[in-house]
């Protein structure tokens, strides 16, 4: 299944969690391999839409707040560097919503 084109990718979610160091979970190195920065985040929501929303989801449970789905993908950032990824997404019967990005270990 292909998700939607449309899907709302929160800026706060690119600015504010996933390209900030943070003790916890941090992804912001992980990204930065690949050349994606805080002063960049736009290429990275241009790219979860073109290189990732591409290829087929998989459903992964139904929760009280929709459908989650996943989709594994390689993402090749602005330096051709590629980092195997997991995205997670939430579906309604209205709208598709990016949740996160972690790097895909089980690849």
């Amino acid at each position: 299944m292909l998700l939607s084109q449309d899907a709302l990718i929160p800026e706060r979610k690119l600015t504010k969690y996933l390209l900030v160091p943070l003790e916890q979970d941090d992804k912001s190195k992980f990204l930065a391999q690949a050349g994606y920065t805080l002063e960049n985040w736009q290429e990275l929501k241009e790219d979860l839409r073109t290189q990732v929303l591409t290829q087929p989801a998989e459903y992964a449970e139904t929760t009280d707040w929709g459908d989650k789905y996943s989709i594994r993908c390689c993402l090749v950032g602005r330096n051709g560097v590629e980092l195997k990824i997991r995205t997670i997404w939430l579906v309604t019967d209205r709208t598709t919503d990016f949740v996160t990005l972690i790097p895909d270990k089980g690849a």
